[in-house]
């Protein structure tokens, strides 16, 4: 047998495919190597690197941070009285990310709920200001049976929900409207506005915001301090369990300076008439009374308010939108001349002993300025009582447009007052810069001499508000020294009774000679004791001063006499009256204006004069007196007055507004009926503080309504009234619900219960307890905030 030797190439192939091997293994290990190096650089990125913020997510996939709202402060009057308050109700929500079907989805709620128009209307318009993946209301206050209903048939209706709102409530509607103010659902500029501020995170969960009067300007004291809740949930984000919870803090109570018994008075001497008034303290700058007519109810916008009623409001001739005292501009009339008076002495453009001619014309050229009736030699006493056009004509004429200008604008005409309410307009105080800066034509641009004639009688382009026509006069009285306007008095915090006083601005002495200020106010009293005030205020047991007004609406040819028959209505000169009191050490200033009334002593001067005897006396027009003045058929008051303590409140012909206990809504009770309903309370042993639990059958006692609603005799659904007493007679909703007993729901609210599992209740401790009628938690799907 022989063997053959491989060839040379054969061996150097082998060698060849070996080392070819060889590198191929190296390089899949080395491959392998840096696979394995990478799964071990990511797994020390996910497990070390990124551990915190893996951890945080798989976290928020299981919990989500419910914001819990805070219940929102209470209004309150100067003694005490509730003018703005909460109830606690179910309103039943959409999201319209989670639905396919909008339209159909609200078809078929109706088939169980009912849905009105309105409600409808209210949806859409709230779905276009609003994120799709919020949620809107659809119907708001259900009732527990109508709970129920949809409780059953809940499976058929993926995003929809009951949540448990609290509502805020005015119980007198329009009384005090402009100042009150109201909230209403945030909109879309808001919203953005929030989210760029330092306020972002305390408005999670929050839906509404206040829009005008007190409600806006003390928003951040009302709104509280949002709380968190970390709650465990499922995939499909329902509630299982709370994890932690940090409580809201309420917002705080704010207490007003103005006496709501006397704005009533004030708005029922008005009556159907449009005007404003303004009164206020002059030792302190506090605001008693602040009344704009007509007015409006303010319940109307918080859940938005609807077609009809808007439309009724804003394109009524009465705008009873707009707040007269802090945004109507008037010509003051001859309310003017004191402070032009006081202008003469402080600049030594006139004495007091300075006398003129008036023969019942002032001649500027060929122009003649007519002054009614002549009264021969006139000084400045004179002038002011017997109210001289031409003696005021002739000193304008003298000190010029500009020395006015600079004398009246640190009493605040034409100036922002600073009062803690927002809107407030200048008004015009002329002068030639202002005109240039008015008027875009250069022949427009230019001052006239003749233009300044008619300042003196506060005609003219003089234009201003009752709010700085009262500061002015309060500034005048009280020694030349100014005091800041202000509605507030103070906050309480939630549960506490001590007042905390709102930081002001100091007082401002204008730095006024003491005799010029006692000549000016005696000239003030002569007014009204032997001048045109004379006969309203005849027998008044006190001394004050005043000055009427008379102001022209439209301007009347010189040629023409002024003639009210032949104008109609609106063309009418407006009626205008200040008055303080009393003289020496005086407690009140008060300015008023009753549009197109004639003259200030007919209109204006009656609803003056029964202010002062409301805070000086405490005496209450009686009813026949009211209504003669409702249309200026009155000079000095008609009859026996009224004791103030003894007026029932709330008023007989004020429809007190109250949450119903089953929470479906408002129930209109008149005033004698909700004071029956505080008698029945005070005789069922339910307290002093007059806390009323409201039925629909007004007129039972409380005992009688926890028998038929079941309410508890002392209990969660309560309305915050005050006895006639005043201050010791208050009660809020908070302390109701905080002194709720237990007790057994009714079935309908039993039945929800079994179907939703209990939850934790909306905003914590900080709110009020929902009415008894309803159920005390509904399950939550919530919106979380990752």
């Amino acid at each position: 047998m022989s063997y053959s030797l491989p060839a040379v190439n054969e061996l150097r192939n082998a060698e060849s495919q070996q080392q070819q091997f060889n590198y191929r293994l190296i390089a899949m290990g080395l491959l392998v190597l840096i696979c394995f190096g990478l799964l071990v650089y990511r797994w020390s990125v996910l497990q070390i690197v990124r551990h915190a913020d893996y951890i945080a997510q798989a976290e928020s996939n299981r919990t989500a941070l419910v914001p819990v709202v805070p219940s929102r402060g209470e209004i309150r009057d100067r003694n005490g009285i509730v003018l703005a308050s909460n109830y606690s109700a179910y309103t039943l929500e959409l999201t319209p990310s989670k639905i396919e079907d909008l339209e159909a989805t609200i078809n078929a709620l109706a088939e169980l709920i009912p849905i009105s128009e309105g409600d409808r209307r209210r949806f859409n318009r709230l779905r276009a200001d609003s994120r799709s993946y919020e949620a809107i209301p659809l119907r708001s206050r259900l009732s527990d049976e109508e709970i129920a209903r949809f409780a059953t048939q809940r499976y058929r209706f993926p995003g929809v929900e009951v949540n448990a709102r609290l509502y805020r409530y005015y119980p007198y509607g329009e009384l005090g409207s402009h100042v009150i103010g109201y909230i209403g659902r945030i909109n879309q500029r808001e919203k953005e506005a929030l989210e760029e501020s330092e306020d972002a995170e305390n408005y999670k969960g929050t839906d509404h915001i206040g829009k005008l009067g007190v409600e806006q300007a003390y928003e951040t004291e009302l709104h509280g301090i949002s709380g968190r809740e970390q709650m465990e949930t499922t995939a499909g984000g329902f509630i299982v369990r709370r994890l932690a919870s940090s409580p809201a803090t309420p917002g705080k109570n704010v207490v007003l300076s103005i006496d709501i018994k006397l704005q009533k008075m004030v708005e029922d001497l008005f009556g159907k008439r449009r005007g404003a008034l303004v009164a206020i303290d002059p030792r302190n700058g506090e605001v008693l009374a602040f009344v704009s007519k007509p007015t409006f109810d303010p319940n109307l916008f918080v859940e938005g308010i609807d077609h009809e009623n808007w439309a009724a409001l804003n394109e009524s001739l009465d705008k009873p939108l707009l707040n007269r005292a802090l945004r109507g501009t008037y010509p003051p009339g001859s309310t003017y001349k004191p402070f032009m008076a006081l202008a003469a002495l402080e600049t030594g453009t006139r004495t007091a002993a300075t006398t003129i001619h008036d023969p019942g014309y002032w001649m500027f050229g060929n122009h003649r300025f007519r002054s009614g009736h002549a009264l021969g030699s006139v000084n400045l006493h004179r002038s002011i009582v017997k109210s001289s056009n031409v003696y005021y004509y002739s000193l304008a004429h003298e000190m010029g447009v500009q020395a006015i200008h600079d004398f009246m604008a640190p009493l605040g005409f034409g100036q922002l007052t600073g009062i803690d309410l927002k809107g407030e307009v200048r008004g015009i105080l002329p002068s030639p810069e202002w005109k240039r800066k008015a008027y875009k034509r250069a022949a427009q641009q230019k001052w006239l001499s003749g233009e300044t004639i008619s300042l003196g009688i506060g005609q003219g382009y003089n234009n201003f508000t009752m709010l700085q026509l009262s500061h002015a006069l309060a500034t005048l009285v009280n020694g030349g020294t100014s005091q800041q306007p202000h509605v507030v008095r103070g906050l309480q915090e939630p549960g506490s009774q001590q007042l905390v006083e709102t930081v002001r601005e100091p007082d401002r002495p204008l730095g006024y000679k003491p005799e010029h200020i006692k000549l000016i106010k005696s000239g003030m009293v002569g007014v009204t004791l032997e001048g045109t005030g004379k006969g309203v205020f005849a027998g008044a047991p006190y001394v004050s001063g005043g000055k009427t007004g008379t102001a022209q609406a439209v301007t009347i040819a010189q040629n023409q006499r002024y003639n009210a028959a032949a104008l109609s209505e609106r063309k009418r000169d407006h009626s205008l009256y200040v008055a303080f009191a009393p003289v020496e050490t005086p407690r009140i200033a008060v300015a008023v204006i009753v549009e197109n009334a004639g003259f200030g002593a007919t209109a204006a001067a009656p609803i003056a004069r029964r202010v002062l005897d409301y805070w000086l006396l405490q005496q209450y027009p009686n009813a026949g007196d009211i209504a003669a003045t409702q249309v200026g058929r009155s000079s000095r008051p008609i009859g026996a007055p009224r004791n103030v303590a003894t007026m029932p409140w709330p008023p007989e012909d004020v429809k007190m507004l109250a949450p119903m206990p089953d929470g479906t809504g408002m129930a209109a009770l008149q005033g004698a009926s909700a004071a029956a309903v505080a008698a029945g309370a005070a005789s069922a042993g339910i307290g002093g503080d007059a806390v009323v639990a409201v039925a629909p059958d007004a007129t039972a006692t409380a005992s009688g309504l926890a028998a038929s609603s079941g309410l508890p005799a002392a209990g969660a659904a309560v309305l915050p009234a005050t006895a006639a007493a005043g201050p010791a007679a208050t009660a809020t909703a908070a302390r109701g619900a905080a002194s709720a007993p237990s007790y057994t729901l009714p079935p309908a609210a039993q039945a929800l219960q079994r179907l939703f599992p209990a939850s934790a209740p909306l905003g914590g401790a900080s709110v009020p307890a929902p009415p008894a009628s309803s159920p005390p938690s509904v399950q939550r799907r919530t919106q979380p905030t990752r």
